[in-house]
């Protein structure tokens, strides 16, 4: 079974870079990979220096490697095209509203959209099968954190959507004596199995892992605390902490990188002294931007830490 590994942190302590490098150094060791990013304000072109887009592309310069950037307003658009009928038929078969009424709501950009296609996508990609690995290039911290407690909100639409459909339909029996069936029916079964699979998906340590990434800065050590909270509380499997930007203690000549050290010894003590449950790997501070191919190889990434997935399947090519 396909794995998911999810990278995220605060805005700006280097996710992406991450969540590239581990995709990148993961198919280097032979696994078919698919990076993902669902962070509204992409990056993964500038990260990898090739165009990525809404469409699945394989990654030039390495083997068993494939990326796409999700856009939530794209999807919504196909998802409406889709299933726009029978959504439509469950509020005028459950509401008092009219049909200009439905057709305006339908019409609303909703809130939370983007979290809400965005794991559609990712269900229906790991559904398929096609990559042995899925690394996720989450938002910042709080659009993060609306993705992973989605299974339960929608947990809570549908159950509500599917009382909405029993009213109907018992109302309908009453009146014709015949049981009914129709699409929007099956769409909000198909929605239900979507949940029930995404909940199992990212509560199971096999299948699983969310990567948090962090530098050694007071204020953002305390938002890397909270964010493990919440994945505690969401039940999301996690074993490993990236600490980037680290300055090297081996560049004491240096009076700048000194002091700069000395700032960063007290939060990366508190990194070991808050998480002392996960394995840390710290990345150090280099002099230009980690961009292109050869330089996220260049990180070194632990991709050991992912055991099992590093042999390849018998029928995957090794790079």
């Amino acid at each position: 079974m396909p794995r998911l590994i999810l990278f995220g942190g605060k805005g700006g302590v280097g996710k992406t870079t991450c969540a590239s490098a581990a995709a990148v150094q993961l198919a280097d060791a032979g696994l078919q990979t698919l990076l993902l990013s669902t962070d509204p304000a992409h990056s993964l072109s500038d990260c990898l220096e090739q165009e990525i887009g809404p469409e699945i592309r394989v990654v030039e310069g390495v083997k068993n490697l494939s990326a796409l950037e999700v856009s939530a307003e794209r999807l919504f658009l196909q998802f409406k095209e889709e299933h726009g009928e029978e959504i439509k038929r469950i509020l005028d078969t459950g509401t008092y509203l009219d049909e200009e009424d439905i057709t305006e709501i339908f019409s609303l950009s909703i809130p939370g959209l983007d979290e809400v296609m965005s794991l559609k996508k990712l269900v229906d990609l790991m559904e398929k099968e096609d990559y042995d690995l899925y690394i996720l290039d989450t938002a910042p911290t709080g659009h993060a954190l609306r993705l992973l407690a989605l299974p339960e909100l929608l947990d809570g639409w549908i159950k509500t959507l599917a009382k909405i459909r029993y009213k109907y339909h018992y109302v309908s029996f009453r009146l014709s004596g015949r049981e009914m069936h129709d699409a929007s029916d099956d769409l909000l079964f198909a929605m239900k199995r979507t949940v029930k699979r995404l909940h199992a998906l990212l509560r199971d340590p096999e299948t699983c892992e969310f990567v948090v990434v962090t530098i050694p800065e007071a204020m953002v050590v305390a938002e890397t605390r909270r964010l493990m909270k919440n994945l505690a509380r969401l039940r999301i499997p996690l074993k490993h902490l990236i600490v980037n930007h680290v300055t090297s203690v081996d560049q004491w000549d240096c009076p700048f990188c000194y002091e700069r050290w000395q700032e960063q010894r007290g939060p990366l003590q508190e990194c070991e002294r808050t998480f002392p449950q996960l394995r840390i790997f710290h990345i150090l501070e280099r002099p230009h931007q980690v961009t292109g191919i050869r330089r996220l190889r260049e990180l070194q990434f632990p991709v050991s830490w992912f055991g099992e997935p590093l042999r390849a399947p018998a029928d995957r090519s090794i790079a």
